[in-house]
């Protein structure tokens, strides 16, 4: 797993706004506090893009979309290591956000 962490964290290096691959490093993570700063990062690079995109924070973020699913895997990975480190507002705000963002929540395929 080390050698896959080490190459996943190289891609987020090289391409920073790759959410897949903050996605992915906080799944990868050597520890729960290094994995809620992978999917913290994701999360706001993600808030970024969609609004750059022309989101306004309302409308739905749809899993189905292949785009969207590396911000939808931080806001889910968020929410997981916020409760596993004791920050209980921020991780009842992701598991609300993400019905928000995509009614079908969680995805089937997940």
């Amino acid at each position: 797993q080390s050698v896959q962490r080490d190459a996943v964290a190289a891609v987020a290096e090289r391409w920073p706004r790759c959410l897949a691959a903050w996605a992915s490093l906080g799944d990868l993570a050597r520890d729960p506090v290094e994995a809620y700063a992978a999917y913290r990062v994701g999360y706001h690079r993600g808030l970024d893009r969609l609004r750059q995109a022309g989101w306004r924070g309302t409308g739905f973020v749809r899993w189905e979309r292949s785009e969207n699913r590396g911000f939808l895997r931080c806001v889910e990975g968020l929410a997981r290591l916020a409760g596993e480190i004791g920050e209980g507002d921020e991780q009842e705000r992701c598991e609300l956000f993400l019905p928000q963002l995509d009614p079908a929540w969680p995805p089937a395929d997940r």
